[in-house]
């Protein structure tokens, strides 16, 4: 496949974002009376839970002010970011400025703020909505909420951590793996020394301590002394989050001009997919035990949304990147089993959860984790990660 062939794709993903997907949740999710949005929708958009995960409220007020950014500066977009800013401005946060997990629909705390991607996810919403706004206050929010990951990320539950401290400690990749992304969302508000302190510490974590370098597979969890644990969490692989952290190392090595650390994402990236690649009915597979032991997950087999969608974002970086006839392969295969199993083409945006054999298991559009947020963000990276490699490869025809 030459390139050339990969540009109808762009395309195709353009179109499915802004005449698909975001108008689902324009006209599905906000919630005017109390602020914030509705995430919970059935298969037709219709709302059967009103709660509101923190998580979801700051992914989806970052993306609305991203479409402001990236695609058109609509004053809609830009109100619907308003909306969930508000809501998390006004009852996201106890009184220590750490973000709940949950929420009623009028903004009163469900669940305690034990899990700090709620704040990450809210750094991230007033970092980018205060960037494409010029409201101050709420840069200054995200650098606050910034400042506060850092110091917590050694003990990132604190209090409300369940396990008993000292026989067994682990550290976690998804933290490295999320400061990573969000260090460079929030780099023209931070100073950059504490930019290039961060990036360098994810560097280390992401592609040193949690990666094998013999087998290249990364680890979900790793002693304090960065070695395996023959345990079930310790043997736990996650193929989709891995593959996601590796775009987010593309991401640096092009900020950096770090040929070497893109190279080495793409190489990484290539063996997480080839490794969680289901051979028998397609798909990746969420959960694996590397030794091949009965995964703790009963989940392990399902097909998620995200873990494609991120994959085919790592697919698209790693071909502009490389040029590498694998990538643009696997990026064939992997959309094909997507589109085919995941895209609702009847009532529009995506499913979340396939069992193995690639059967629709829930057919809601939106609920406790899936948002506005993966499927958008993703077609919105392969739009532009695929047409900005068509701009450049003219213009360099023209030379």
């Amino acid at each position: 496949m030459e390139m050339d062939g990969l540009a109808h794709y762009s395309q195709l993903y353009k179109a499915a974002l802004l005449e698909n997907i975001i108008p689902f949740w324009e006209q599905n999710s906000p919630d005017r009376k109390n602020g914030g949005y509705f995430t919970c929708l059935d298969r037709k958009g219709n709302v059967y839970d009103t709660d509101k995960f923190v998580w979801l409220q700051g992914r989806q007020a970052w993306m609305f002010a991203s479409l402001y950014q990236q695609v058109e500066p609509r004053e809609d977009w830009l109100e619907l970011s308003r909306l969930g800013i508000d809501f998390l401005d006004r009852y996201g946060s106890d009184h220590n400025g750490r973000f709940y997990f949950s929420l009623t629909k009028e903004g009163k705390p469900l669940v305690q703020p034990y899990n700090i991607f709620s704040d990450c996810f809210a750094a991230m919403a007033f970092g980018k909505y205060g960037l494409v706004s010029g409201n101050s206050k709420s840069t200054q929010r995200a650098v606050d909420i910034f400042n506060q990951i850092l110091s917590r990320k050694e003990n990132p539950k604190g209090i409300y951590n369940k396990a008993f401290p000292g026989t067994r400690p682990l550290k976690n990749f998804a933290l490295p793996m999320i400061l990573s992304n969000l260090c460079l969302e929030l780099e023209p508000l931070l100073t950059k020394s504490q930019v290039e302190e961060t990036l360098n510490n994810c560097i280390h974590e992401v592609m040193e301590n949690f990666l094998d370098k013999d087998t290249l597979l990364v680890y979900e969890n790793r002693t304090l002394e960065n070695g395996f644990s023959n345990s079930f969490e310790g043997r736990l692989m996650n193929p989709g989050h891995a593959i996601e952290a590796m775009w987010f190392m593309m991401d640096i090595a092009n900020r950096r001009g770090d040929q070497q650390l893109g190279l080495k994402a793409v190489e990484v990236m290539l063996k997480q997919l080839e490794y969680g690649w289901d051979r028998e009915f397609g798909g990746i597979f969420y959960f694996m035990d590397v030794k091949g032991k009965p995964p703790q997950q009963l989940e392990w087999d399902q097909k998620l949304w995200w873990v494609h969608l991120e994959t085919l974002v790592a697919l698209a970086k790693a071909y502009k990147m490389t040029g590498d006839e694998r990538c643009a392969k696997w990026f064939k295969d992997v959309h094909e089993y997507a589109w085919n199993l995941f895209y609702d083409k009847k009532n529009g945006e995506w499913f979340g959860y396939l069992n193995r054999s690639g059967e629709v298991l829930l057919d809601l559009k939106g609920g406790k984790w899936k948002g506005c947020f993966h499927v958008p963000r993703a077609l919105l990276q392969v739009w532009k990660t695929l047409e900005s490699e068509q701009t450049e490869k003219a213009a360099l025809k023209t030379c």
